[in-house]
């Protein structure tokens, strides 16, 4: 994984997340019970939820596993946002499933972000999203304090496309 641009691979597994980077944290409660979170888990290692929520994904592999490339291409106006990263890790967990990618050259922040989905104690399943950024090119240098933002956003996005994809009726998905 020679191509990541961070030293701090697996980041996103550890508690506290890595100094010197933004942080992001976003939780969103999907539903509730073993088969949401089996379905839940289904769109997110497929990139299903990515896709599903309008962005545009390339993957070498059909579903997330340590090595796999992925580019994802989000369009803001008239500007397409490429971002390719590189799967770093998985869960495929009783109660936790999902992944975390690393950026490589050419995304606009250097870190990594994991989505991951968890059936609790009480029975309901929530989606978090895990990251650490910095700028990583000029742009987003300049975007400034408006990048977190948009993060935080599309985080949030991510969650209610899962819950909406987590708790249709199963002879949809």
């Amino acid at each position: 994984m020679s191509d990541l641009n961070y030293p701090e691979q697996g980041g996103t597994r550890r508690s506290p997340l890595p100094p010197g980077y933004h942080h992001l944290h976003v939780e969103e409660k999907i539903g509730h019970g073993q088969e949401v979170l089996a379905a839940a888990g289904e769109a997110i290692t497929t990139f299903r939820m990515h896709r599903a929520s309008g962005a545009q994904v390339h993957a070498d592999a059909p579903r997330a596993a340590p090595g796999v490339a992925v580019e994802v291409a989000l369009c803001i106006g008239p500007l397409w946002l490429r971002a390719p990263c590189r799967v770093v890790w998985t869960a495929e967990e009783e109660d936790r499933i999902g992944f975390a990618y690393g950026t490589r050259d050419g995304h606009p922040e250097c870190g990594e972000e994991a989505f991951v989905a968890e059936l609790r104690a009480d029975g309901s399943v929530w989606f978090t999203v895990t990251a650490f950024s910095r700028p990583g090119r000029l742009y987003s240098r300049l975007a400034g304090p408006v990048v977190p933002v948009f993060q935080r956003l599309y985080g949030r996005r991510l969650g209610r496309t899962l819950r909406r994809l987590a708790n249709q009726p199963r002879d949809r998905i």
